[in-house]
């Protein structure tokens, strides 16, 4: 099978890279991004596929399968349905858009071509996640609550990587997006409740640096979200699972109960990387022209989701106003 990456020398891009050389059957024959002599340097280790700047020259070649997107969120949509009205099956990064009109689109040019469309929503293929899912699934065990931190020290444009961000990355529409779906997906329902508040919107990012997220589903779950990109401290997203039945501690791939033991992962699936995980998904549903895990259409609950809490946010905006005049 042979695939596109776009977005290859940034950090999700290299990540993808890194899962496919441990794929069989997948090559890399096509590479887009904004530094071509970094792009160059990466290419060197994929027997010299085509390197480009315009994702229409990848599209174009005849033999090209599949695309992964690891572009600027602003972007996400717009691609992706280029790809799939291309011809070519898609992965496309979380979130697949940064708003809930795109994201039906999306989902309803999926639904034309008849195309494999993935969303990057790699919670749901961490093996620590996935653990969870199983026990649930096997009804051992039920959520009361999730409680979840998502911290990063990002007060200037950066990316995972620590490099200048061309781009505005977006606590709701990105880093919530992980857990909303989440939620939904380990509780098998849609948020019937969701309440939401924001702090200061940063200057010169026009964002807000820190997010409150409460959801509610209709068995009576809750989930707990506080996201922030002032914590000075370790980064990244920590899930506290509060079951019937236990607690659990989700970092990643690795999983502890409510005292801190390590939790045995090693046989829920055949990797212990999330990345790797979901590339595997999307390949094998290429191959065996199914729906995979995680497909844009399963995803799009997320999004409406994510849009009823951007409009509580928005309320209470103006709300905050109204009292300030």
């Amino acid at each position: 099978m042979k695939v596109c990456v776009v977005g290859a020398n940034g950090a999700f891009g290299t990540k993808h890279l890194e899962a496919i050389k441990n794929i069989e059957g997948v090559e890399v024959t096509a590479l887009v991004g904004r530094d071509l002599d970094k792009l160059q340097s990466v290419a060197a280790e994929y027997n010299q596929p085509l390197v480009t700047e315009e994702l229409e020259q990848a599209l174009a070649l005849e033999d090209l399968d599949a695309v992964i997107l690891a572009t600027p969120t602003q972007m996400h949509a717009s691609q992706a349905i280029q790809c799939l009205e291309a011809g070519k099956h898609v992965l496309v990064e979380i979130p697949m858009a940064d708003n809930l009109e795109d994201s039906r689109r999306l989902v309803d040019v999926q639904q034309t071509t008849g195309l494999v469309a993935m969303a990057g929503h790699t919670r749901r293929f961490n093996p620590s996640h996935q653990w969870i899912h199983n026990k649930i699934q096997a009804g051992e065990l039920n959520i009361q609550q999730m409680d979840v931190q998502t911290y990063f020290f990002r007060r200037t444009n950066t990316n995972a990587k620590g490099e200048p961000r061309s781009w505005t990355d977006h606590l709701l529409w990105h880093h919530a997006c992980h857990t909303v779906d989440l939620f939904q997906y380990q509780t098998g329902e849609v948020a019937s409740k969701v309440t939401a508040l924001q702090g200061p919107i940063h200057p010169e990012l026009g964002i807000a640096m820190d997010m409150s997220i409460g959801m509610k589903v209709p068995s009576g779950a809750i989930c707990t979200l506080s996201l922030s990109f002032n914590n000075d401290g370790p980064f990244g997203t920590f899930f506290r699972y509060i079951c019937d039945e236990g607690t659990f501690i989700a970092r990643y791939d690795d999983l502890f109960d409510g005292r801190e033991n390590p939790i045995d992962l090693s046989d829920v699936a055949v990797s212990n990387n999330g990345i790797e995980l979901i590339d595997r998904e999307f390949f094998a549903a290429i191959r065996e022209k199914r729906e995979p895990n995680s497909s844009v259409r399963q995803c799009l609950s997320a999004m409406e989701t994510l849009d009823r809490i951007e409009q509580e946010l928005e309320s209470d905006w103006s709300r905050g106003h109204a009292c300030a005049g």
